[in-house]
């Protein structure tokens, strides 16, 4: 039998407790359905017998950890409201992650899930994912960590990081896989009716600009091309208007952004052609030339690197009469 613990955190998101433990159960329940053994064992951890969540709306009955010896997996939830005070709530969890996985427990957070584990210290140098909203204030919190926010699913050394919200599943399908093999978790997938094959959270993040930052005249920059990104924009003109250097601008700009100057006027111009291609009926080659593109195939490839879909795929997916049409 594989222990999976599911750590119950102050603050933690109930759906991604009962998530995972309803998926496990099912991949056991299929398990003995093909007259084979359960393979999951799965108990619920907390710092005490009784967890609270939702301001005590929920009342879950956990084992202490204290008082858990063995665990093959430990499953690290999403957390809500102030992440640095919710990292802070569950601390004491942390000593107890970093002992278990020197003992060869795997690891793996769900979404929010992230900013624990990092806190162990665990993933320093190591690949992450997490919730996109979230991207910023990860990076910041643990520059020592490649946050890899496109990704749903990350697999390094034991530990495993997901993506946000319910794509958080998909990790726990593709464990399942790990385990109990591929028809378990094909079963497990029709069974939630949860897409398998996702792997990037590209096509549903939103792109707001990285602002939370203390340099001005990147603040100024950033806003200049936020207003004239149909306008071609060079990174001379953004180090002559802000007077500093363009090795200088590119330098802060990559600090206080997570992006380079190019990356961030693409990122820009593909969100603006991501909103046409959801509310109007502008055909793509309409929507390239309102953002500031004219070569088609750059801005396909543009667009398909920063979504994950043609924008084709796109509009048929998002925009309400593209897909009534369908």
């Amino acid at each position: 039998m594989k222990q999976i613990t599911i750590i119950v955190t102050k603050g933690a998101i109930l759906g991604n407790i009962e998530g995972p433990r309803q998926l496990f159960t099912e991949a056991n329940q299929f398990l003995v359905s093909n007259e084979k053994q359960p393979l999951f064992e799965i108990q619920l951890a907390g710092l005490s017998k009784e967890s609270l969540l939702n301001d005590g709306l929920y009342t879950i009955a956990t084992d202490p950890i204290k008082n858990i010896k063995k665990a093959d997996l430990i499953i690290i939830p999403a957390m809500y409201g102030n992440l640095q005070k919710a990292v802070e709530d569950n601390k004491e969890f942390i000593p107890w992650i970093i002992k278990h996985y020197k003992s060869n427990a795997e690891v793996a957070c769900l979404c929010l899930g992230a900013f624990l584990l990092a806190s162990t210290g665990l993933l320093k140098g190591k690949k992450c994912a997490t919730h996109w909203l979230a991207a910023n204030e990860f990076r910041k919190m643990f520059p020592d960590v490649n946050l890899v926010e496109d990704k749903i699913i990350t697999d390094e050394n034991g530990i495993y990081s997901s993506g946000g919200a319910y794509s958080s599943l998909n990790l726990i399908l593709y464990l399942i896989e790990k385990y109990a093999g591929r028809d378990a978790a094909i079963f497990c997938s029709k069974a939630f009716q949860i897409d398998i094959q996702r792997d990037s959270q590209s096509p549903f993040m939103i792109f707001k600009g990285q602002k939370e930052h203390e340099d001005e005249p990147i603040k100024k920059a950033q806003e200049f091309i936020e207003n004239n990104f149909q306008n071609k924009i060079t990174v001379d003109q953004l180090a002559s208007m802000i007077a500093v250097s363009r090795r200088n601008l590119e330098r802060r700009f990559k600090k206080a952004t997570a992006n380079t100057v190019v990356e961030y006027i693409q990122r820009v111009k593909i969100e603006a052609a991501k909103l046409s291609l959801e509310s109007s009926r502008e055909n793509v080659n309409e929507v390239m030339y309102n953002v500031g593109y004219s070569d088609p195939k750059a801005f396909r490839t543009t667009f398909r690197k920063i979504t994950g879909l043609s924008p084709i795929q796109y509009r048929n997916k998002y925009n309400r009469e593209a897909a009534y049409e369908n």
